[in-house]
């Protein structure tokens, strides 16, 4: 066994070296100027152009207009990525902060079998991120990005010609990447034989998760796993994929509901699938029974843990602290509130540090309701944000109480969304810079961000917040 695991090394690491780094590409971020002293609502689309935005707080160096800002986004593995490709074209210095409490899909099974931490939304991310520009990097992303059959028995047949290298996937990918790629599969096929009392289900599996799954328990690292994924399916070297909980346990996303009940489980609360692997795409419109209650707060609990006595406090990554330290705009994310963008934000350190940073923060409005946020208004997902960020409902000693405009600043609306816009309630929450942008809609979630009006949308607003700083210091 051993000496096995010593070939298997060897192969590794020669392959490793054997791949070309990430293609280096010029960048263009997009920070919301949003240091407005009264309610200032726009417009925007592909062809309007931008009223003047007040100047910024005064600085002490020359903003360097040729310079590139960074963005950090808190996001899911799903609403955003429609926007990744679009985002693509323009820039590449973007640090995607993701949860890693997805028990859903294929990603709930390699969680029952093996442990560790959810790794779907993660995976989604960056195969969005990842090269199709050669024909290699398609066939490295479609091998990836594929899905095994439904049926158990189809599934796991298919799966056993991928993993003995004779399926059709294979093809176009070049031996230094098939063997890579292939070693990991084989150690992750490995890895679930070892556990004889546990029968692997490969329905609608996903080969990128059983990937990510084989390389990080052979590297005992979520981050190396991260790595390894972005060096085969080439992501740009400036694109951080960063694990908001760095880790190799297991964490279980709990939330607790305004007429004191608990809800375990990030399926659970969100779009529950009574055990079918069968994956929900429209989690807006899906057939789950209403909540019988509002969603008051989240929070992690342990694997085996059913109450509040079971909550749990993970740390967060350091890496993501650092990032917020750096980037020149914050961005929270369409897509589900609570169990996408709010388990990020619930960490111990996170609202300390946004709520230190004078820079844009944006929360970018949902143009349709889900299960998580019925009936709530736009004001309402301002106030659910600060009391994550707060920590409100959490630990009283722990708890901060920043205004909500020390956590957004600016608000970006899909025109003709379903989201209640209350101006004057958003306007006492010091929210006080609304951008409408064009919208499309999406016939299996509803309204969205049309991708090329929000990414020129932001780009206009990052070039008009860029003048305005160097106005103000000349």
């Amino acid at each position: 066994m051993a000496e096995a695991h010593r070939s298997f090394t060897h192969i590794v690491s020669r392959n490793l070296i054997l791949l070309p780094p990430p293609t280096h590409r010029t960048s263009l971020l997009f920070p919301l100027h949003s240091l407005c002293t009264k309610p200032l609502v726009r417009s925007m689309s592909t062809n309007t152009s931008l009223a003047s935005i007040p100047s910024s707080p005064s600085h002490t160096s020359s903003p360097d207009l040729n310079q590139n800002p960074s963005l950090l986004v808190f996001s899911g593995g799903t609403a955003f990525n429609g926007v990744v490709e679009e985002l693509k074209k323009v820039t590449t210095r973007v640090s995607h902060v993701l949860p890693v409490s997805d028990d859903g899909g294929s990603t709930a099974e390699i969680v029952r079998v093996l442990g560790g931490p959810a790794v779907g939304d993660i995976r989604s991310r960056c195969l969005r991120l990842s090269d199709n520009n050669t024909s290699e990097g398609l066939a490295v992303r479609t091998l990836l990005a594929h899905r095994l059959p439904l049926n158990p028995k189809e599934a796991k047949s298919e799966w056993y010609a991928i993993v003995e290298g004779s399926h059709s996937l294979w093809n176009g990918v070049s031996r230094p990447y098939g063997e890579t790629i292939r070693a990991f599969l084989v150690y992750f096929q490995d890895q679930i034989l070892r556990r004889s009392i546990d029968v692997f289900c490969f329905s609608n599996g996903s080969i990128g998760n059983f990937f990510f799954a084989g390389a990080r328990i052979f590297f005992q690292s979520l981050d190396s796993a991260i790595f390894l994924f972005s060096r085969v399916s080439d992501i740009p070297s400036e694109s951080l994929i960063l694990p908001v909980i760095s880790t190799n346990d297991r964490f279980t996303l709990g939330c607790e509901l305004w007429d004191g009940s608990i809800i375990r489980g990030q399926n659970a609360i969100s779009h529950p699938t009574n055990e079918s692997m069968k994956p929900i795409i429209n989690k807006e419109c899906s057939s789950s029974a209403p909540l019988p209650s509002s969603i008051k707060r989240v929070f992690y609990m342990s694997s085996e843990g059913s109450n509040l006595l079971h909550e749990v406090f993970p740390s967060v990554n350091p890496s993501v602290l650092d990032q917020i330290k750096k980037v020149d705009c914050i961005v929270y994310a369409m897509g589900s509130l609570f169990t996408s963008v709010c388990p990020s934000l619930v960490l111990h350190g996170i609202g300390e540090t946004i709520s230190s940073r004078s820079v844009p923060k944006v929360l970018l409005l949902n143009g349709s309701y889900d299960r998580e946020t019925n009936g709530l208004s736009a004001s309402s997902f301002i106030t659910s944000i600060t009391d994550a960020l707060n920590r409100t409902y959490g630990d009283s000693c722990k708890a901060l109480s920043n205004h909500p405009n020390s956590y957004v600043n600016a608000l970006m609306v899909p025109r003709g969304g379903q989201i209640y816009y209350d101006s004057q309630e958003l306007a006492s929450q010091g929210i006080l810079n609304v951008v409408i942008v064009d919208s499309i809609e999406d016939p299996e979630v509803g309204t969205i961000f049309d991708p090329k009006s929000l990414v020129q949308s932001l780009t206009s607003l990052n070039a008009e917040y860029k003048k305005s700083r160097s106005t103000d210091f000349f």
